[in-house]
């Protein structure tokens, strides 16, 4: 048996098992696609704790979802909101509710914090006990114990007769319009009563499999609480919302581009050979690839994104090249031609097609993006079964004789003629002018934006419920905050009132509305002791208030000591770790990351903040030890910009790293060879601009796949390099047709990444295509055939 059947048994026993694998994969362990967002952010070497700390803040958010039921008035609401949750109340394996408010959640509230009411104070009434004399505290005091309207109370008037931890309490209570009522939670815009209902899930909210059986209740429950009272407004939000949208969108585009694509290969292959033989051993070799690339994905990452996949389907388009050169090759070779001849003739094309493209899709794997390099090894690993599939298979499955050439292949190979050759003459000069004069002014309009809020596109209607929702709520944004550093707690707590002395300086020019630390609920030792001190010298000295309220109440020396005493009392020292433990801390656990790392660190999360102060938050934190500004917004898109340049000189570098490639079988004319894809690539960054399209990272990769792919036109075509042979230039119609094909449905993608990588690729490998005949350097038919005579000689010489 000859070595090639050897190689194509055993290739036979490799597709075998890769159609194994994937019935398992898909089968038997039913595996979902990942849709995790995050795995679109860069991966880089940074701080470990700031790393930390917008983990802690996004794992806080994302398994929770806020549903709001509005109605006029407050029954309607609470009628609605019983029957959402009575659907949703079925599911607590999956669904959690958070919002019930009872008496003993009071009481456990208040366990804590009134072991220690003496040292939690307000800041102004701690400048009020500094600056105001004994008989105001006294009437305070008695309007306290007497006046029905003396405001808010907790507990005893002898526990806080004074109303300082009352106060200290609604300034916590005030840190959100949330309130309770009847056993809910509750908030008003003015014109409507909303239920506020906290649920957690219980599941992944990035797992599909979640996803789908999430989505549904939820959309069970609205027209459920719909039902029982139509007017109401129901708003939600929630990553998982936006995480599911993501899948059902990249979804439908992963059907349209893969079947678009397969349906126009099919037209294509058709009209070129009017077989369906050809249709399915062009099938045949992407779907092995495709495969092949699952399969080694899987083993390599133990996961696929989703965008894996809807990238993985435009690979139809590259994949098909191989078998496509073959098959139009085998049509206008000579009958008399071995299909293995014919194989050993292009072989020199095609694997170096095959090693220029990789090369440019190897460069993804510089990136810093765990999707892009899987996307980059997935495209890899998809090329090379593809190719191998071609090499080892087709020789035996595709005979002299057994595909005829159509009318329509001959008169698309025919028009390679009316092509004009670049030559050193007046219309090469002029075309060149004009094209450099229009790229000039293309590329004098193009600027960058690299700013990630560009590349999401969520719904407009959950985009709706989000602002809506974040203002009625004044919730926290969990990208723009502050990380707070020390050696010790204590350290971090001081920090942080450092920091709210200048923060409530921008409350009143409206910067921000307000702020969430660990320090409004555990000040520090340090401030603890203080506010101690300063209770004892203007509250509880001998001749204080506590005296004179005595002498009005008719009491003595000895109730004078009790109170004093009871106060005292309550006066211990609260430390993050006992909050932390209580349950009254639940809501603000996030606020503290704890040790890690050689020290502690805390977040000061800021609420209504107003985008155009970022640059006054920013030096806010200026000139206070520990204390870091963090915009992960800002941070994400600098990192960006700054891949971006970076990846436009590895482009650069490709170049020359193809043209190296190149030119040992080149020589002098492989330059012809790479210029049509350099002038396409110039070409599409001229009509960016142009259309005012902002250059970003996505368009600078799909201009290194232009590289890859464009170059492949050009080696078909100087392979063949006589216009009298219509099989080169056939071979890049189809080519180029399927694949933009493929690339143009990624273009017309609602995911903003997508569209720009889709959108360039289709411009440019249009723009290669229609200029690649005008490189080329047209030979002879005597001089074609005395290469490929001197050709088959050597073979035969070998295999002799």
């Amino acid at each position: 048996m000859s070595k090639s059947k050897v190689f194509a048994w055993v290739w036979v026993l490799v597709v075998g098992l890769l159609v194994a694998h994937n019935a398992y994969l898909w089968l038997g362990r039913q595996v979902v696609p990942d849709t995790d967002i995050l795995a679109l952010l860069p991966v880089q070497d940074r701080d470990p704790v700031l790393q930390q700390a917008f983990t802690h803040m996004v794992d806080s958010a994302q398994q929770q979802l806020v549903v709001l039921i509005g109605a006029e008035n407050w029954g309607e609401a609470s009628r609605a909101a019983d029957d959402y949750r009575k659907v949703l109340a079925q599911h607590a394996d999956i669904l959690q509710f958070t919002d019930t408010v009872t008496g003993q959640t009071e009481r456990d509230w208040l366990a804590l914090f009134q072991q220690h009411r003496l040292t939690l104070l307000t800041s102004q009434n701690e400048a009020l006990l500094r600056g105001q004399p004994r008989q105001f505290w006294v009437d305070i005091a008695m309007s306290k114990l007497y006046s029905p309207f003396a405001g808010f109370k907790l507990g005893a008037w002898r526990d806080d007769p004074f109303g300082l931890f009352a106060d200290w309490a609604q300034s916590r209570a005030r840190e959100t319009p949330v309130r309770p009522r009847d056993g809910r939670l509750f908030v008003s815009d003015g014109r409507r009563q909303y239920v506020v209902m906290p649920i957690t899930l219980r599941v992944p909210a990035f797992s599909m499999a979640a996803q789908q059986a999430v989505m549904p209740l939820l959309e069970q429950a609205r027209q459920s609480a719909k039902t029982a009272v139509p007017q109401v407004e129901i708003l939600t939000a929630g990553v998982m919302l936006h995480a599911a949208a993501a899948s059902e969108q990249a979804r439908r585009e992963m059907s349209t581009i893969g079947i678009g694509s397969a349906i126009g290969i099919l037209v294509l292959m058709w009209l070129s050979f009017h077989s369906l033989k050809p249709i399915a051993l062009i099938l045949l070799s992407i779907g092995i690839g495709c495969l092949g690339a699952l399969s080694v994905c899987w083993l390599l990452f133990d996961r696929i994104h989703l965008l894996t996949l809807v990238f993985g389907a435009s690979l139809i388009g590259v994949a098909e090249d191989y078998a496509i050169y073959f098959l139009c090759n085998r049509v206008g070779a000579d009958a008399q031609l071995d299909s293995r001849q014919l194989l050993r003739r292009l072989s020199p094309g095609l694997l170096l097609t095959l090693v220029t493209t990789l090369a440019v899709y190897a460069s993804l794997l510089l990136t810093p993006f765990p999707v892009l390099r899987q996307m980059a090894v997935f495209s890899i690993l998809g090329l090379v079964f593809a190719w191998l599939t071609v090499v080892l298979w087709f020789p035996a499955l595709v005979r002299s004789g057994s595909i005829t050439r159509t009318q329509f292949a001959q008169w698309c190979g025919a028009s390679l003629s009316r092509w004009p050759l670049l030559r050193r003459n007046r219309w090469t000069l002029a075309v060149t002018v004009i094209f450099i004069a229009i790229t000039a002014v293309g590329l004098s309009r193009l600027s960058a934006n690299d700013d990630i809020r560009l590349l999401q596109d969520p719904p407009k209607n959950l985009l709706d419920d989000q602002i809506k929702i974040s203002k009625l709520l004044d919730a926290p944004t969990p990208v723009q905050f502050y990380l707070v550093r020390g050696s010790t707690p204590e350290m971090v707590l001081r920090r942080e009132e450092l920091l709210k002395q200048r923060l409530d300086s921008l409350i009143g020019k409206q910067v921000i509305t307000g702020y969430h630390a660990i320090s409004n609920w555990v000040p520090s030792l340090q401030t603890q002791a203080a506010r101690r001190t300063l209770l004892e010298q203007k509250l509880l000295n001998e001749n204080g208030p506590l005296k004179i309220l005595a002498t009005h109440l008719g009491e003595d020396e000895q109730w004078i000591g009790a109170m004093r005493d009871h106060l005292l009392a309550s006066g211990s020292a609260l430390t993050p770790d006992d909050f932390i433990k209580s349950s009254a801390s639940e809501p603000w656990r996030y606020l503290w990351l704890g040790q890690g790392n050689g020290g502690y660190a805390s977040v000061v999360a800021l609420r209504g903040l107003n985008y155009t102060g970022i640059p006054v938050l920013r030096d806010a934190a200026l000139g206070l030890d520990g204390m870091q500004w963090v915009d992960k917004v800002d941070e994400i898109s600098s990192v960006l910009g700054g891949y971006r340049k970076y990846m436009s000189w590895v482009v650069v570098a490709s170049y020359l790293a193809v043209y190296a490639l190149l030119y040992p079988r080149y020589r002098r004319t492989a330059w012809r060879v790479i210029a049509p894809t350099a002038v396409a690539s110039l070409f599409t960054l001229a009509l960016l601009g142009a259309t005012g399209q902002k250059l970003q990272l996505f368009h600078v990769l799909a201009l290194m796949l232009l590289l890859g792919i464009g170059v492949d036109y050009n080696i078909f075509l100087h392979e063949r390099p006589t216009r009298a042979h219509y099989t080169a230039w056939l071979a890049v119609g189809l080519s180029a047709a399927s694949t933009l094909l493929s690339f143009g449905l990624l273009g017309l993608s609602k995911t903003p990444a997508l569209q720009a990588f889709g959108f360039t690729l289709l411009i440019g490998i249009a723009t290669a295509w229609l200029i690649v005949p005008c490189f080329g350097k047209e030979r002879s038919l005597k001089e074609d055939a005395e290469e490929n005579f001197a050709a088959d000689g050597a073979m035969a010489r070998r295999r002799a």
